[in-house]
């Protein structure tokens, strides 16, 4: 018999086609009663594949006694308890590396949308008010100081994008990073306040929730640009609203946000935000590499064999 695993979330097609294929796939998210679907299965399932955001809470991880590997398609780790698999002996895997180009990628994206107003521009020009009407000057990318908040291997890449602008970077981190080129400032508020625009590229978890606060964003100030491609709740948003509606931060392009999918509608009237609902690794390319490493952590762990990429 083939084992039985939960899919908490759906996958590209051919991911689950190969899931179906390997497998007994219940699917929560497809349940018209969950607690019923669980109780009727729960004992009999050894493994859970999910998304990043949506993860595994403690209620789904209790109603699993025999969990022994939860496959996380993505690599936030914030809605799995880590300390309670630890102590369940559960292990938990994610998907580094194969979307770190696809993050850089939009983050870049996000940092040029911001600095000419693209979106703005596309608003401006739909709603008929060109020619009648003229835009707002925008601000030049070329050139300009870039911040980056974690250095990991996102960070690294956004880095190696914005050498090719021109930029001035610098970073924080925990410690300095082996053999990085860029200039290391160890703290957040004056890496924020020496830069025109900052990208929070950090990992996520307890440690960083609201490491950007009020003292970073005032730091940033009224011509700096936020974006944000990493956690929403690295970000205090509450403090983010603030300051753009206050005029005390010039501006932010911000893929994540703290309550997903909610999104607060403070944000969508400002003209100097760029919002877009967490597509960082929403290409084909990168959600078929990561299903595949999905895939092959559950194969791994059912044939007793090393995970490819562990956390826990």
């Amino acid at each position: 018999m083939k084992p039985e695993i939960i899919l908490v979330e759906p996958m590209m097609a051919a991911i689950e086609a190969k899931l179906d294929a390997a497998y007994t796939v219940h699917r929560l998210s497809a349940a018209p009663d969950r607690a019923a679907l669980l109780a009727e299965v729960g004992p009999r399932v050894r493994a859970i594949a999910t998304g990043g955001g949506t993860g595994a809470g403690r209620e789904l991880v209790e109603a699993l006694p025999n969990l022994g590997i939860i496959a996380i398609n993505g690599i936030g780790t914030d809605a799995v308890d880590l300390v309670h698999a630890k102590e369940r002996g559960i292990r938990v895997t994610t998907t580094p590396g194969v979307l770190t180009d696809d993050v850089a990628d939009l983050a870049m994206a996000l940092l040029l949308a911001g600095m000419r107003r693209l979106t703005q521009a596309d608003r401006f020009l739909r709603a008929g008010r060109w020619p009648a009407e003229r835009m707002p000057l925008a601000r030049k990318a070329t050139g300009k100081r870039l911040g980056i908040l974690g250095l990991g291997g996102i960070g690294r890449a956004v880095a190696q994008r914005a050498a090719g602008f021109g930029m001035e970077i610098a970073y924080t981190n925990r410690k300095p990073a082996d053999g990085a080129p860029w200039r290391f400032v160890p703290d957040p508020v004056q890496l924020a306040a020496e830069s025109d625009i900052l990208v929070v590229a950090v990992t996520g978890g307890a440690g960083t929730r609201n490491l950007v606060d009020r003292a970073v964003l005032d730091a940033l100030g009224p011509e700096g640009l936020l974006v944000n491609v990493a956690r929403g709740s690295v970000v205090d948003e509450a403090a983010l609203i603030d300051a753009l509606a206050e005029g005390r931060l010039g501006g932010a392009a911000l893929d994540v946000f703290a309550h997903e999918p909610h999104v607060p509608e403070a944000l969508f009237a400002m003209d100097q935000v760029v919002l877009v609902p967490h597509q960082a690794s929403a290409t084909l390319e990168t959600r078929t590499a990561m299903g595949e490493l999905v895939l092959a952590n559950l194969a791994a762990y059912f044939a007793g064999e090393p995970l490819p990429t562990p956390v826990v």
